[in-house]
């Protein structure tokens, strides 16, 4: 019976296109002349360092920009409390992964009350979707991506046939 599993992961590797992209255009930018700032991914968590808070909220912008760029939906950043007085001041944004409980039985509903012959379980972090036709998979699929109150990157994996 064919089946896929929806998973929620961030790609790494455009990940850190997009903050490369984003120390890029910080180097560029005119108002960030001779100001100490800089963004830092380690481990899916970003760290904004600049010399003023409204430097860091216009880096906010910069880094969802470049995220937005490189396919990565923004709503899975989490940004952290501002860090730091005076000299140097910093912000961690972390990339959330994982499909939590309440958005897989959120997602198991939308399956059901679509009407296409598929059945979805949950298992684990994971929403496993089975059905008879590759079709009804594939118009699954679709109906999550066009979704916007889905606010994590989905992943289909292991699609089997």
């Amino acid at each position: 019976m064919p089946s896929f599993d929806v998973v929620s992961e961030v790609d790494k590797h455009e990940a850190q296109n997009a903050v490369d992209q984003a120390n890029r255009e910080l180097s560029t930018r005119f108002d960030f002349r001779g100001v100490s700032a800089s963004f830092e991914l380690k481990e899916l968590v970003v760290t904004m360092t600049a010399d003023h808070e409204f430097q860091i909220d216009q880096m906010k912008s910069m880094l969802t920009g470049a995220m937005t760029k490189r396919g990565i939906k923004v709503t899975c950043l989490e940004f952290g409390k501002l860090e730091g007085a005076g000299k140097q001041v910093k912000v961690k944004a972390t990339m959330r992964q994982g499909i939590d409980s309440d958005l897989a039985r959120k997602m198991v509903k939308m399956v059901k009350d679509s009407k296409i012959k598929v059945q979805a379980s949950v298992q684990g972090d994971t929403v496993r979707v089975q059905g008879k036709a590759r079709d009804d998979l594939q118009a699954v699929m679709a109906m999550f991506r066009s979704d916007e109150s889905i606010d994590m990157p989905l992943a289909f994996k292991n699609f089997k046939d």
